[in-house]
């Protein structure tokens, strides 16, 4: 939103505020607060394009309520297309997911790798992947932007994650090296990766940001519809992100093993060759410890 707002674009945001914050929208952006369903054509008013990003996202929550993840997220992208379609809304940009593609059967993971959801929530992305695409015949145009682990923060530290209850494992170990938990569980420590832990990609915000500015501009260019990875295209386990908050904040971070959680892939890394060669991104920020450091900044501020 910011990122749309510094190159020059009017922006309207829908949002139920049901994990949102109202004070993260700026004065100067109009903003409608409702559930998506119920506010869509007021929302669409003078509009030419579309972010989608409303969705459920917690995988383990996916799989406890599956239902409530097809209802929530297919059930919203079927309302906006539709209402898309009615209006003649034809550009929209959607925040897919890395977890579309499940358990990788090769490394790093490029756009045309095989999906193969493991969890409710990959399976609810990649139904609307499948939706935009099957909807060019109505004349929608879609950017989807797969997103690997989006972490950090403004580096200005005045926005950045903030949920409750946190799910993320960078702000759970901040969280556990202010002191303000107990500590951090390690989920499976037996997992085919360099130290037994989840090896994710993490990707700075502020880089997944320019990544929809310029996926805009190539739709407004004419751009045909497309599927993106988002990555730095290198991998940091758990114990490393654990170690690298330890680096940063020169405090001791708490922790301690656990079982896997049901549907967590062991690895995904990202190749992002093809919106570097399509949109022309590339991650500017994309070493573990500059995404800790920002996401330090925002936190302390946070939790003081």
């Amino acid at each position: 939103m910011r990122a749309l707002v510094a190159a020059g674009r009017e922006v309207v945001v829908l949002d139920d505020l049901s994990t949102g914050h109202r004070a993260f929208v700026p004065a100067s952006v109009s903003f409608i607060e409702a559930r998506l369903e119920d506010a869509i054509d007021r929302a669409l008013d003078g509009v030419d394009a579309v972010m989608h990003f409303a969705a459920r996202s917690l995988v383990e929550e996916s799989t406890r309520d599956p239902q409530r993840y097809f209802e929530a997220n297919c059930g919203g992208a079927l309302a906006l297309a539709r209402a898309m379609i009615a209006r003649g809304v034809s550009k929209i940009v959607f925040s897919s997911t890395a977890a579309v593609f499940g358990e990788p059967v090769a490394t790093p993971i490029g756009d045309d790798h095989p999906r193969r959801p493991t969890n409710p929530y990959g399976m609810t992305k990649m139904f609307v992947e499948d939706l935009l695409d099957a909807y060019r015949v109505h004349g929608l145009r879609a950017v989807s932007l797969r997103y690997f682990n989006a972490a950090g923060a403004d580096p200005s530290g005045e926005i950045g994650e903030h949920h409750e209850p946190e799910s993320h494992l960078i702000p759970i170990v901040l969280d556990a090296a202010l002191g303000r938990r107990a500590g951090v569980t390690v989920f499976g420590t037996d997992y085919p990766t360099r130290d037994g832990t989840c090896l994710r990609d993490y990707v700075h915000v502020c880089d997944l940001a320019d990544a929809h500015v310029r996926a805009l501009a190539y739709l407004d260019g004419g751009g045909a519809p497309v599927r993106l990875n988002l990555g730095s295209g290198t991998g940091t386990t758990v114990r490393e992100v654990i170690a690298s908050v330890a680096r940063v904040t020169e405090r001791e971070v708490p922790h301690t093993d656990g079982p896997r959680r049901p549907g967590d892939p062991s690895s995904l890394v990202a190749s992002a060759a093809g919106a570097e060669k399509i949109l022309g991104w590339r991650p500017q920020r994309g070493s573990i410890d500059t995404i800790v450091e920002d996401a330090w900044r925002w936190h302390r501020r946070l939790r003081a």
